[in-house]
Formats: structure tokens, C-alpha cells, sequence
């Protein structure tokens, strides 16, 4: 997800009139991130080797009987609303709830370096997505994809938000956008929480994946 924010905001941001030849190394990277991705996929897939009841069992039992489950679809849900809101401000959003959460709990959106707009916007774009996906997947049984996203997502949410993170509270930051420090706890707890989240679905549903795999009437079906 870096190259995602990286570029753009070099581009739309304050620095965009600074553009050097040294940009262009960006290009041979994202070429590089692409050709992996293909390569990674292309390969066959890996074929788990569970016992037809046990699918059978954690297929057979609807969200209400998964609690673990359950919470997930309700965070999942609740970091999508975090989402569009914080896309909402970056979108310079007139609504007084906005104002007064760029003031007191992130400035750093209203950074005219462009890059935590550009982060922004990636989350409400790629981001709800992906949760409204996820939570498809852990209502339906079958999702055989799920194990894959999750993990893709997992990753590059973790490196978006250590950056964010880092971004919001680091000393060469302009004082004004960096966050208030009566806010400081606030913040941690819900970019943190927002952080960890794919990361503990994608160890739900790598380490447990019984619940997303296929079965042999599905196969037959399609």
C-alpha cells in the first residue's frame, strides 16, 4: 500500500512542484510488486487435507453459533464506518463531527503534504470493500478465497498504519498536525485496534480455514 500513498501524494501534494528524476525509481518497484503478485497466484492452489466432517461441522453452524465469528463481522463493520469517516475528512467534509475531529484528534489529515488524504482515501476505497467482503465470508460458508485477502489486506493495512501512526506523532511533523496530546491515548487505541484487526482475522482464517473451504457439492455446483 505504500507505493499507493507514496506516489500520488508526491504528485498532488506540497512537494508536487519538486519533482525530480529520483520519482521514477518508484516505477521499476511498483513494476516489481505487480510481477510478484502474478507469480505468487499463478502458482496452483494449496489443497487442505481436513476431514469432510470436521468442514462439514464448521459449516453446519450459523454466525449466531461462532462467536468468535460474530465479533468479527461487528468490528469488520465498525472499521468500515471508521473508515468512510475519516474519508469523509479527508474529503474536507463540511459536518461540524468532522471539524472537530481534525481539530482535537487528527490534525495530520489536514497535513498539505497530501499523503494522509491520499491514505485516507485508499482506506475508504480498498479498505470498506475488503471489510464488507470479509463479513460476506464469515456469514456464507465456502469463501475460499478468504484466506488469501485477509492476508494480503493484513499486510498492507499493517504497513499503512505504522506509517500513519509514526506520521501523526513524529517531531518533523509541522506542531499544528501533529496530535494533540490530550488526544494521544484516543488515537492509539482506535489506529491501533484498527491496525491489529486484519491482522487476528487473517490468523482466523489461515490457521482455521475450515469454515471458507470448499466443498465437494459447491465444486460440483460451479
Amino acid at each position: 500500500m505504500s507505493i499507493v500513498v507514496f506516489v500520488p501524494g508526491n504528485i498532488v501534494g506540497k512537494f508536487g512542484a519538486q519533482i525530480c528524476p529520483a520519482f521514477f525509481l518508484s516505477i521499476p518497484y511498483a513494476c516489481l510488486s505487480i510481477w510478484a503478485g502474478f507469480r505468487i497466484y499463478s502458482q496452483p492452489s494449496e489443497n487442505y487435507n481436513y476431514p469432510s466432517k470436521a468442514v462439514q461441522e464448521a459449516q453446519a453452524k450459523d454466525l449466531l453459533r461462532r462467536p468468535f465469528d460474530f465479533m468479527f463481522v461487528i468490528c469488520l463493520l465498525l472499521a468500515a464506518g471508521f473508515c468512510l469517516f475519516r474519508g469523509l475528512v479527508a474529503l474536507d467534509c463540511p459536518a461540524e463531527l468532522c471539524r472537530l475531529y481534525t481539530q482535537f484528534q487528527e490534525p495530520y489529515l489536514k497535513d498539505p503534504a497530501a499523503y494522509p488524504k491520499i491514505q485516507m482515501l485508499a482506506y475508504m476505497f480498498y479498505s470498506v470493500p475488503y471489510f464488507v467482503m470479509a463479513s460476506y465470508g464469515l456469514v456464507v460458508p465456502g469463501c475460499s478465497w478468504m484466506p488469501d485477502i485477509t492476508l494480503i489486506h493484513a499486510g498492507g493495512l499493517a504497513q499503512a498504519q505504522f506509517s500513519h501512526i509514526g506520521a501523526s506523532l513524529h517531531a518533523r511533523t509541522a506542531y499544528v498536525y501533529r496530535v494533540p496530546e490530550d488526544a494521544k491515548i484516543l488515537f492509539l487505541t482506535l489506529n491501533i485496534a484498527y491496525g491489529i484487526l486484519p491482522q487476528l482475522l487473517a490468523y482466523r482464517c489461515v490457521y482455521r480455514p475450515e469454515f471458507f473451504i470448499k466443498t465437494k457439492a459447491d465444486e460440483k455446483a460451479e
